[in-house]
């Protein structure tokens, strides 16, 4: 396969990829004292592990559907040490809050993925949290460096209603028009099964006691293992690292900023349910805390009872005493889609529709065999916060897999038109920086077959 469709494929996975590569680069810098150079750019340098590593990160992430030599794998990095300079010389701002966010972002997400933070630092050699949040936030503020370079380059970049059709009767002629997967719109009508008063009274009183009990001599860590129904208490003995800019609720956040060291706040409410923290360590801007978490019960009565309203309304609107907007508008209890008409807005890519075959497999199985207009049943569901509700779901539109087509896939042809000529803008500066760059190969590379002329070989 050309060098250019095997760049073009596994570009898309450089994001995900360069967290593990980028860190393994600052690691290898500073704790390996030997190991080849690959090339220098300017002050930036790859070693022949971040290739051998890198390598490895795209493989396992394509599922072994793209392989890649060194000299391919190397070139990309180039590309990306290329930016990285170059947004350094033309004075490219990076805050810290942008890059902590980015750090806090992979943090969670990699702990998601690998299972416990724990299971993250051991797998990639880190000595324990402030190592991996120290290589982090090297790479994130690369990582946006590259990204704002790369904007800066082309911001100016658009295409005419021309240039997307010639681009698509480019492909057209070659039998390379590609081919769009179903995509589906989604909407919903959701009520919650709220505790009663009572209930969330019984839970903060016992909060009460068990804080009490604490500030009498009881172990807090003790009493989160035996009573907290955060599953997270049996990490680290408990304790959280919580930064102002942390991805933690907001009242979290509040109070944990609020405590005196060692002190042990009231119980609090937020999405998840009450809590009460205790703030161990004062580190800078970071506070290391540790909380209990109690969530209030609702009886299967109560369950029952928004079961058969929510059963109701679907009625309702199925035999025309009220439409599916109406309903949404008088008795949809979600936030994020009462007032877009019941709408649900995919998480991934902030947009309204979804791949429907890179969908959560749950939902794929509730709305794969509905047609436009059709509703699923009514069913429970249960919020990552622990919110429990009914709800059904409208297929709202839905569009089969095809291949593109002009006037039906017109936004779609255009991005991917503009894509296009963004990348061969950037390609065009790249060439002409290579020119100005200190680029210095190790002998080893310097047999590789390039598409750019790193090697700086004179045109005769």
């Amino acid at each position: 396969m050309p060098q250019k469709t095997i760049i073009l494929k596994f570009t898309k996975l450089l994001s995900i990829a360069m967290f593990f590569i980028a860190t393994t680069c600052q690691l290898n810098a500073q704790k390996i004292k030997i190991d080849g150079v690959a090339v220098v750019i300017g002050k930036n340098i790859v070693l022949d592990s971040d290739i051998a590593k890198f390598k490895q990160e795209v493989e396992l992430r394509s599922e072994g559907k793209i392989t890649i030599t060194d000299c391919e794998m190397l070139e990309e990095l180039m590309q990306q040490k290329l930016l990285s300079h170059h947004a350094i010389i033309d004075s490219v701002t990076v805050l810290d809050a942008e890059v902590n966010s980015k750090v806090d972002q992979s943090i969670q997400f990699f702990t998601q993925e690998y299972g416990s933070l724990d299971k993250v630092i051991a797998a990639y050699g880190f000595n324990d949290l402030d190592d991996l949040k120290g290589e982090l936030y090297n790479v994130q503020k690369d990582n946006i460096l590259v990204s704002k370079e790369q904007l800066k380059i082309t911001e100016k970049v658009d295409v005419t209603p021309e240039e997307v059709r010639l681009y698509y009767n480019g492909l057209k002629d070659k039998g390379e028009l590609p081919e769009f997967t179903a995509e589906i719109e989604l909407a919903q009508i959701v009520m919650n099964s709220a505790p009663t008063l009572e209930e969330n009274n019984r839970v903060v009183k016992e909060l009460n006691e068990i804080r009490q009990a604490v500030i009498d001599g009881s172990s807090f860590r003790m009493k989160a293992i035996i009573n907290s129904k955060d599953p997270s208490v049996t990490q680290n003995g408990g304790r959280m690292e919580v930064t102002k800019e942390s991805g933690f609720i907001k009242e979290f956040k509040e109070v944990s900023f609020s405590l005196e060291k060692d002190e042990i706040s009231k119980p609090f409410k937020t999405l998840f349910g009450y809590h009460i923290i205790q703030l161990h360590e004062v580190n800078g801007n970071t506070r290391i805390v540790s909380h209990i978490l109690l969530q209030p019960e609702i009886p299967e009565a109560r369950l029952k009872e928004t079961q058969l309203k929510v059963e109701e309304i679907k009625r309702d609107i199925e035999e025309g005493k009220i439409t599916f907007e109406e309903a949404v508008k008088k008795y949809s209890e979600d936030k994020d889609s009462k007032n877009n008409g019941g709408v649900i807005i995919n998480n991934y890519t902030g947009e309204t529709k979804f791949d429907l075959t890179r969908m959560d497999p749950a939902m794929y199985a509730r709305v794969n065999d509905l047609n436009e207009g059709g509703f699923t049943n009514v069913f429970y569901d249960q919020t990552r916060s622990g919110e429990k509700m009914y709800k059904f779901i409208l297929m709202k539109e839905r569009t089969d897999t095809h291949i593109a087509d002009l006037v039906e896939d017109y936004v779609k042809v255009q991005d991917l038109a503009l894509r296009k000529k963004k990348e061969e803008i950037i390609e065009k500066w790249s060439k002409d920086k290579i020119k100005d760059t200190y680029i210095k190969l190790g002998e080893d590379y310097k047999k590789c077959s390039f598409q750019k002329n790193w090697k700086k070989v004179t045109s005769r």
